[in-house]
């Protein structure tokens, strides 16, 4: 039964066999820590260590948890069943069901998204008389969400985290707004760790419980925890202590939600003893790749500190290339004729991305990828559970599983249109304040003693008896069955048949596969905490598209070749982030760059334009501090002769003298002084007769750039870009 151990090299053997105690591996990219922790898994329950259910295993993202269990499952030779293997909020919500009592809920509370979030915090905001204009009540929801991530309920907000909204009302909001959540029986994300962590902390009990259940704790991307997270497993592991944390500390690049570096870089100190191990054989990428990416962030000081190296033989590649162009517009078009190229040798399009540090910079490789007829894909679009459509039947469903969901209720009532206006939705709200209870009762008792009138009483009467019926079909025939009756009978379904936007068809084929996704849970609760749970973009389209997606984005994820646009002072590192967070943050920004340059398999290529044209202004700009620091031995440059020459007299020198986070600002150029491009060596003049492919024989008109007007014998005037035609 030894086996599966003998596809592990030395390192990934020891962090898999040291069982016993806390234990920290240090997975640097491409180490195969996915390999490691679920071989780690599988040796416990092989070894006879542990139960299935008695180990806790804890991810990020669902993707990875599904990963994890179908790997183990393979190992083990059968599905993996009873596990405690999920996401933190996943496992939270488990837990959160169990005990929901203890801390004033019931065991069916609902889990709010941010849209739900959204709408009670505009209605506190409303009955508190807050100007929401001069108060946003996203800045509210984002310091809430801030505070349960350090794990500070209301009233334990110490003095220096306190917030200045509304004149320093921010703690109070907070706490209506958990009040009203309890009386919803509602929790939302930030609440399914908190609501258990004070719990553990404060219920001997119910923490000798689960110190008995887990003889075992894995953690998977520790540097990316939060201090609620933090929290939350260093009670769980504080009894027995077999606490085993995969991270890689040079990959920390999410302070902005939560995440504290601070957490893997004090771990021997939390866990004193603890064995540290460290993955630094990298089976993804070339030696020049991995040397870049090592040397550039051992200029971190707030590191524990791994060298990669190539675990595989033959790692030999290109070199790194940084090219130094003009403009923005040159560097779209540079990249866009490498994939070109590329493509033409056989290369994929799948396989290759462009990684950008903010997402302004992808309009110009938009515009330039179309121009040259070639598929890409932006990473981060709309997700599915996200679209307007899917979110009214799930609120639908919400209402049939959770009469007390009074959000959901809102959402649907006239949805489609009922005839209920402002004044009879203050009036079930005034019933319910009176009452108190939720908007459906308060409905059914308006209804009751003659509240509402006329047709709207018709209406809504029908309504809620329709509900009744539809929760008797789901005791019956179950939640698939029940959504597609009452879609239907709703006459949800019919809203969109009858809708004639272009958008209409699209939205009634995601309703079907709305429905086809349902079939996949037992329960229907189980796919409500999963609608809720579900954080990463389902990406199914196997066509082959060039990716576009931010650093940040990109985590995770590898290719063969890597383009790494905008390497300038000012955008990357970002200047914002260095005037906001001084010396930390910029060894964040230097992180976030070790993550683009390791997302790449067989080439990266860096590069830097002297201007580029920021929303509506063109900026001059020097190369970002990060190309100084990569290794002159594994770096090839190129790009524009004149702009590749004077990078090179820059990059030693552009630091000299200045504090270390005093970025030289990208000049703003005015219009009229925008330097012109240095002419190309090989453009065509206009005059010339140029032959096109498709368009046939014809005289080129005018000339900006590379883009040509030419007026054809037989296909009248066209705008073509100049390498599409050749000179006759």
């Amino acid at each position: 039964m030894t086996g599966y151990l003998d596809r592990l090299n030395g390192e990934q053997r020891a962090a898999v066999e040291a069982t016993e105690g806390p234990v920290l591996v240090l997975a640097g990219a491409g180490t195969g820590k996915t390999s490691v922790l679920t071989t780690r898994f599988a040796h416990i329950l092989l070894t006879k260590r542990a139960f299935p259910n008695q180990i806790l295993a804890v991810t990020f993202t669902n993707r990875a948890a599904r990963e994890m269990r179908e790997r183990i499952g393979k190992l083990l030779g059968q599905p993996a069943e009873g596990l405690w293997l999920g996401t933190f909020h996943a496992l939270g919500a488990r837990m959160l069901r169990r005990h929901a009592e203890l801390v004033g809920l019931s065991s069916n509370f609902s889990i709010l998204d941010s849209d739900d979030q959204m709408r009670l915090l505009k209605q506190i905001l409303d009955a508190a008389k807050i100007d929401v204009k001069r108060w946003p009540p996203q800045i509210l929801m984002n310091q809430i969400q801030r505070w349960k991530d350090r794990g500070f309920a209301p009233g334990a907000v110490p003095a220096d985290q306190e917030s200045d909204y509304a004149n320093g009302r921010a703690g109070d909001l907070y706490r209506d707004y958990q009040k009203r959540l309890l009386a919803l029986n509602a929790a939302d994300f930030g609440d399914l760790l908190l609501h258990v962590t004070d719990l553990l902390k404060r219920d001997p009990t119910v923490l000798a419980q689960y110190h008995q259940y887990f003889r075992y704790i894995l953690v998977d991307e520790y540097q990316d925890t939060n201090l609620v997270q933090y929290y939350w497993l260093r009670l769980l592991a504080q009894a027995r202590k077999n606490i085993c944390c995969v991270g890689d500390d040079d990959q920390s690049i999410y302070s902005w939600r939560g995440a504290e570096i601070e957490n893997i870089l004090r771990f021997e100190k939390d866990f004193p003893g603890a064995q540290i191990i460290r993955l630094e054989a990298n089976y993804r990428s070339t030696a020049p790749i991995l040397a870049a990416a090592s040397t550039l962030i051992a200029h971190n000081e707030g590191r524990l500190g791994k060298t990669l190296r190539p675990g595989r033989e033959n790692a030999q590649g290109e070199r790194v290339q940084v090219q130094a162009l003009w403009d923005s517009d040159e560097e779209a078009r540079m990249v866009a004729s490498r994939m070109e190229s590329l493509r033409a040798e056989g290369h994929s399009l799948a396989e290759m991305a462009v990684l950008v540090r903010a997402g302004f910079q992808t309009r110009a490789f938009e515009e330039r990828l179309i121009q040259f007829g070639i598929p890409y894909r932006v990473i981060g679009g709309l997700r599915f559970y996200e679209r307007a459509e899917i979110r009214d039947a799930i609120a639908y469903l919400r209402v049939l599983a959770q009469p007390a969901d009074d959000l959901a209720f809102e959402r649907i009532i006239n949805t489609p249109k009922r005839g209920v206006g402002d004044t009879a939705m203050r009036n079930i709200r005034e019933q319910a304040n009176r009452a108190g209870t939720p908007l459906f009762a308060a409905l059914a008792q308006l209804l009751e003693t003659g509240g509402l009138r006329g047709k709207l009483r018709e209406t809504l009467s029908d309504l809620l008896r329709d509900f009744d019926r539809w929760r008797a079909l789901l005791a019956a025939q179950g939640h698939v069955i029940t959504l597609t009756t009452m879609l239907d009978e709703s006459g949800y379904t019919a809203m969109w048949q009858a809708d004639k936007s272009p958008e209409a068809p699209g939205r009634l084929e995601n309703l079907k596969e709305l429905v086809r996704a349902l079939a996949d849970f037992e329960t229907l609760t189980g796919f409500l905490d999963h609608v809720s749970l579900v954080m990463e973009n389902e990406e199914t389209a196997d066509d082959a598209k060039v990716s576009l997606m931010t650093l940040h984005a990109a985590k995770g994820l590898e290719f063969d070749t890597v383009f790494l646009p905008g390497w300038e002072e000012g955008v990357f590192p970002n200047q914002r982030a260095l005037d906001e967070g001084g010396l930390k943050s910029l060894e964040e920004e230097r992180r976030l760059a070790y993550v683009g340059i390791t997302r790449a398999r067989l080439r990266a290529v860096i590069s830097h334009a002297a201007n580029r044209r920021i929303y509506a202004n063109w900026q001059s700009s020097i190369p970002s501090r990060f190309i100084e620091e990569l290794p002159a031995e594994e770096i090839e440059f190129g790009g524009s002769a004149s702009q590749q020459r004077e990078a090179r007299l820059a990059a030693p020198s552009i630091f000299t003298g200045r504090a270390p986070l005093t970025a030289a600002r990208p000049r703003v150029i005015d219009q009229w002084d925008q330097p012109s491009r240095p002419p190309k060596a090989d453009k065509i003049p206009v005059g010339a007769r140029v032959f096109h492919e498709k368009f046939g024989y014809g005289i080129v008109t005018d000339a900006d750039d590379d883009r040509l007007d030419i007026k054809f014998e037989t296909s009248g005037e066209k705008r073509v870009l100049d390498r599409f035609v050749e000179r006759r």
